[in-house]
């Protein structure tokens, strides 16, 4: 029971949440609507009534925190507001969408009803429960995009209080959110959000590298800066002298993206050079552009410090998809060390930082949140006017568009085309209009000629060819990657199909005089074919990969076949039946001593069919173990995890334990999709089974480092070296070792010992 006392000190933190709520609301640039935002509050506080979240504290405190987030970190107004308080009220409690339209209006509620559809099922049994998550939570958009902006604040509210569940569950959630919220957090321009959500995951699935990377950085701080004071000192006096309002700062990355790109680079710690940025914020002067003050502050920078061409960014005059605005260049400092500066005006900097809902602050009167969604919202839509019908694929699709990064491209007119990166000619065909697209014959790229598949670079010029007589192909699912492109040649596939199905329909029919085929003779047809269904067997005879014979007595013959032998499983039934009825004495079998009758055998194989698998304990740890040079788990190529590595453990289908890294790709895949079937794993002690590892290093080419390096991992050990691949280039050289080793850990020993070689200059464990 808890005492009166501590549900005195509740209520006056529950009081002290919702007031802070109200001074977040009130201190924006939106209408003044405290009345409804007050009553959605009272409704949720009763609704939840002696509701408590998993760590104990009133429930409450949930939608609570949600409302706070919405409102100060996002920027939304009261009907946002209003609608997180009660996400959960129709989900949890007797209320319903009905009550709430009846007190609050059709816009709150419909909101609420959104966020009540996404979050039923959200660990269902379903494997594509995930996937259709997603797509509901997309298409909800077309409605109200607040929908999806609540929800993320939910996820980020649920991922700060992550720590009060249980390890599968953990990995389940940072599996949907780096998969999904993530990055559409960054597409959406909540750039804080989505920085915060990474970093969150990474401490959850990598508790130790977190922390010590998380050391090593504060380790290394005075070193960053000194560098950074002594870079300054000329910026700030050249900066002052030209009578602007401005901050200046460094800003070091998230340990999250350091640890991404140790990862991506093969790298150490001490070799991430770029660990901070320097941001420059100005605010707007009154009648001057935008535009020229980011470009009078780079002069500046670049009168004194030598600029690197290669890594300018122009997001001011170019801005991305997703809103946002600055100027990047990176330049020499007065340490030797490459500095890249961000220069933003405080626009810019929260438009960054909140999206796009930060263009309300600069409204000059008071905003109706409303219509300012509307123009948001068009900026969305093209990627949902045609969803793939299968789930997983339209989770990777629209994943692939939304959340990838952007490339320019021209016209021949010189318009600007915004693609995502990887995008192709026939990408760019589909985006000027679907007729060329499907009609799309090749391609002129920088007035060269080339294939549809070419992939397009930022700055190029593209000029589609087209012919009537071309149409898509099914090849050309493999040459695009944006959604549009992909859905309009699905769709006109789909309609060639139909056209040449519909042909052959006619074929057969008119080979039986337009008699109605019975169901009996036309199984027998789709069996003799060896075609799934009706579509496929009218596409086949259509499309002339089936010739039908000239007389339809040939179809009928076959109804005369003899009677098929039962197969082997119905056998073994049969004779396991038949062997339970007889008495022992009547089963008589001749065989030689030591010999297993036909019956016996048969019995075994019975026995092993009809024996059901054993499902592994979704709740245990499962402990990967080796038995007599065998292992109860899989070790999948995609990662190729050691003994030692942060894992979790995913069941196949097969009710198999596969082990994935918790930074896998593909595992970050099975976490969002297939949450009901992730367990937590525990590693064992290998002696007799090993694992494959790779080992990459690179250096200096002299003669006989190979055997210097071979000498020196020799030093104290046995070796089991699977193979040896070394090539050399203008004097450097790169090797690849195959090894089979036992842990992690003796990885990381191996390549100590190879970094300690004269000559060799990088060295690192790489998947396979």
């Amino acid at each position: 029971m808890i005492d009166e006392e501590k549900l005195i000190d509740e209520d006056q933190m529950i009081e002290n949440e919702f007031q802070a709520l109200l001074n977040d609301y009130l201190n924006s640039n939106h209408r003044r609507k405290v009345d409804v935002i007050t009553r959605a509050f009272n409704m949720a506080k009763e609704a939840h009534k002696g509701a408590r979240r998993r760590s104990g504290e009133p429930y409450i405190m949930h939608p609570l925190a949600v409302a706070r987030i919405v409102s100060k970190e996002i920027g939304l107004g009261s009907t946002s507001i209003s609608a997180s308080l009660l996400h959960d009220v129709v989900e949890d409690t007797e209320y319903t969408v009905e009550d709430i339209r009846a007190l609050f209006g059709d816009k709150i509620a419909s909101i609420v009803d959104g966020l009540t559809k996404i979050s039923s099922g959200m660990f269902g049994e379903n494997v594509s429960a995930q996937a259709e998550n997603f797509r509901k939570l997309l298409l909800t958009m077309s409605d109200d995009i607040r929908v999806i902006l609540i929800k993320i604040a939910d996820r980020l509210h649920n991922m700060r209080t992550l720590s009060s569940m249980s390890s599968t569950k953990q990995y389940k959630i940072t599996g949907e959110t780096l998969y999904i919220y993530a990055p559409l957090a960054h597409r959406l321009g909540l750039f804080a959000i989505k920085t915060e959500l990474e970093e969150l995951c990474f401490k959850y699935e990598h508790p130790d590298t977190y922390a010590e990377l998380t050391r090593k950085i504060k380790e290394t701080a005075p070193e960053r800066n000194k560098i950074y004071e002594n870079f300054a000192v000329p910026v700030v006096e050249s900066l002052d002298k030209m009578n602007i309002e401005y901050e200046m700062r460094a800003r070091v990355k998230s340990v999250y993206s350091i640890w991404n790109k140790m990862q991506k680079k093969g790298i150490d710690f001490s070799e991430v050079y770029d660990l901070f940025a320097v941001r420059i914020v100005f605010e707007m002067t009154p009648g001057i552009d935008e535009k020229k003050q980011c470009w009078d502050i780079y002069s500046a920078i670049t009168d004194i410090y030598k600029l690197r061409p290669d890594r300018i960014r122009d997001w001011v005059s170019h801005p991305k998809a997703n809103g946002y605005q600055a100027l990047h260049l990176t330049v020499m400092g007065p340490d030797g060390k490459w500095i890249e500066i961000q220069i933003r005006s405080r626009r810019m900097d929260d438009i960054a930082e909140k999206g796009f809902a930060a263009h309300w602050k600069y409204k000059e009167d008071r905003i109706e949140e409303d219509n300012e969604l509307d123009k948001w919202l068009k900026t969305i839509q093209e990627i949902l006017s045609n969803p793939n019908p299968n789930a997983i694929d339209f989770l990777d699709t629209v994943k692939m568009n939304l959340f990838s990064s952007e490339i320019f491209v021209f016209t021949p007119k010189g318009e600007i085309k915004t693609l995502p990166q990887g995008a192709t000619a026939l990408d760019f065909a589909y985006s000027i209009h679907t007729r060329i697209g499907d009609h799309c014959l090749g391609a002129k790229v920088n007035h060269t000629l080339v294939p549809l598949s070419q992939k397009l670079r930022s700055g190029d010029q593209i000029e589609i060819l087209t012919s009537q007589s071309v149409n898509p192909q099914p090849e050309w699912i493999n040459f695009v990657t944006t959604a549009k492109a992909r859905t309009k040649i699905e769709a006109s596939l789909r309609r060639q199909r139909r056209r040449i199905a519909d042909k052959g329909k006619n074929i057969l029919e008119e080979l039986f005089e337009q008699e109605v085929i019975d169901n009996t003779t036309f199984n027998k047809i789709l069996h003799m074919y060896k075609a799934e269904n009706k579509e496929d067997l009218y596409y086949m005879i259509g499309n002339n990969d089936i010739i039908l014979p000239a007389d339809k007595k040939a179809f009928i013959k076959i109804k005369d076949e003899p009677e098929k032998k039962d197969n082997l499983f119905v056998r073994y039934v049969k004779q396991a039946m038949s062997a339970i009825k007889k008495p022992a004495g009547e089963q008589k079998v001749k065989k030689k001593e030591g010999e297993e009758s036909t019956e016996e055998r048969e019995e075994l194989n019975l026995t092993s069919i009809l024996q059901p698998i054993s499902k592994i304990d979704r709740k245990a740890v499962y402990n990967l173990k080796e038995t007599n040079y065998k292992k109860n788990f899989i070790v999948p190529s995609c990662c190729n995890p050691l003994p030692g590595d942060d894992v979790f453990g995913f069941v196949t289908e097969k009710e198999e334990l596969e082990v994935h890294k918790r930074s896998c790709q593909t595992g970050l895949k099975l976490k969002s999709s297939f949450g009901d079937r992730i367990v937590d794993v525990a590693w064992g002690d290998y002696r007799q089974y090993s694992f494959l590892a790779s080992i990459v290093f690179t250096g200096i080419d002299r003669v006989g480092i190979l055997s210097s390096i071979l000498a020196k991992l020799a030093e104290d050990a046995v070796l089991n070296i699977q193979s040896v691949n070394v090539s050399s280039n203008d004097g450097i050289f790169e090797g690849v070792f195959n090894i089979h080793v036992h842990s992690a850990e003796e990885v990381n020993q191996l390549c100590a010992k190879i970094a300690k070689v004269n000559g060799v200059t990088t060295v690192h464990r790489s998947n396979l």
